[in-house]
């Protein structure tokens, strides 16, 4: 045990909404100039508390800490990034006699996931406070440990009385009331695909709008001109990232069949020299599951792979020699695997890579897009011309070329059962605003 956590009810959340409604009154209102200075205060509040964030993350889940501080650092500065946004959005246009402006929506729910909460609190606070609206957040209550953090960090930011509120509590009773309370007009939330349908369902009745950033089972399609040395290694990192608790991790790998064969022995060799252990350490790559209930998961769905005819390429059943004692899994590749089974299909959140093999681009391009998911997706080769014409044919709402990066305005968001609405920059901020119009006869 490493903490203990008081969870909040109806009655608090109602108290939070209550407050985030009065604060509305007058945040609402704002400048663009009032907003753009919290922005900044809230930056650098943030900013002075990487290090305890990246210690709670790799504490609260085993996040391993190349992964979690690059996290951190990066999701801090989703202040800066919305306020540029701020600053290149006009908020009013105008023509002839007619007046149309951007307006905030009212107060905002934010609903956060346990595998990456710093990231998501700064991302979805920071577009909705760009926007004008008020904020009631709902962290997971997995990550009370991050959340106490970054609370304590946001609350040297000096906000506007009401402007934040945090009841940690379980989704069924916080967020629950969140998505059914009429004072609330907005819900950004990251998670499932089930608890994302009834938040979309039960928020109707009221009109909410919604932003869901849901599951993926995204594919890295590795194109017959890759360069294996550098493709390889770049397809396991997009792969096995946050140990493969991440709704972006690349867990189908789709591979030119006329190379397989020198394809599996570089796999091989590149698992062997992914580190899994104490995500403390630096060099380690995988660290535990968040959980003994996602251990066995993940088990369960190795045991469906074999069980489907799937080939162990490395790792399989159990835990890694010497590390019986957390909740370790061991880096498993299957090959042999048919798009159509469980294994490449259904998202296992664990370290599980899919290898899928394929004769021609437009069979890759077919298999990439046969998925209920649609969130993000990578193309590795050599030939960019080429890269880029598969990239725009594959169904995400995010695709990488040649290996992980991140643009703080490009979109976030998924097509299909991945979500809907955008995050980052422009795109979440826009997602917090409603258009208005005046006309003048």
């Amino acid at each position: 045990m490493i903490a203990r956590v008081t969870l909040g009810d109806e009655e608090d959340t109602r108290r939070a909404i209550a407050a985030a409604k009065r604060a509305f009154a007058t945040y609402g209102r704002s400048t663009k100039e009032e907003r753009a200075k919290i922005l900044r205060r809230l930056h650098e509040a943030a900013s002075a508390r990487i290090d305890d964030l990246t210690a709670a993350m790799v504490e609260e889940y085993g996040g391993v800490v190349q992964f979690a501080r690059p996290i951190v650092e990066s999701r801090v500065n989703a202040f800066l990034a919305s306020e540029m946004a701020l600053q290149d959005l006009p908020l009013t246009r105008s023509w002839g006699k007619t007046t149309v402006t951007l307006e905030p929506v009212g107060v905002a729910g934010l609903i956060t996931a346990w595998n990456a909460n710093a990231l998501f609190i700064c991302l979805k606070l920071a577009s909705a406070v760009a926007a004008g609206c008020t904020v009631v957040l709902k962290p997971s209550e997995l990550s009370s440990l991050q959340t106490r953090v970054m609370v304590e960090a946001l609350h040297e930011a000096n906000l506007p009385k009401g402007l934040l509120n945090v009841v940690t509590g379980l989704g069924n009773i916080v967020g629950a009331e969140l998505t059914r309370n009429p004072d609330v007009a907005k819900i950004s939330f990251t998670g499932s695909v089930g608890v994302g349908e009834s938040i979309m369902r039960d928020g109707a009745a009221t009109m909410k709008r919604v932003t869901l950033e849901l599951g993926g089972k995204s594919p890295t399609m590795l194109l017959d001109d890759a360069a294996l040395d550098k493709a390889i290694p770049a397809a396991l990192v997009l792969a096995f990232m946050n140990s493969g608790q991440a709704c972006a991790a690349g867990t189908r790998l789709l591979v030119p069949k006329s190379r397989l064969d020198e394809i599996k022995p570089r796999i091989r060799e590149a698992i062997r020299a992914l580190t899994v252990g104490d995500p403390a350490d630096p060099k380690t790559a995988i660290g535990p599951m968040v959980s003994q209930k996602q251990y066995e998961r993940v088990q369960s769905y190795i045991r469906k792979g074999i069980e489907e005819g799937a080939e162990v390429l490395a790792g399989g059943e159990g835990h890694p020699e010497d590390l019986e004692a957390g909740y370790f899994v061991k880096p498993t590749v299957f090959v042999n695997v048919k798009n159509d089974m469980a294994i490449a299909q259904e998202e296992i959140f664990g370290p599980v890579l899919c290898v899928i093999a394929y004769d021609f681009e437009d069979e890759a391009i077919r298999i990439a897009n046969d998925s209920e998911y649609g969130l993000h997706a990578a193309v590795l080769g050599t030939d960019l011309h080429r890269a880029r014409r598969v990239a725009s044919q594959i169904r995400a709402g995010r695709v990488v070329i040649n290996g992980m990066t991140d643009d703080p305005q490009a979109p976030w968001g998924g097509f299909k059962y991945s979500g809907g609405g955008r995050e980052y920059g422009r795109y979440g901020m826009e997602a917090f605003l409603e258009t208005g119009a005046i006309l003048e006869s």
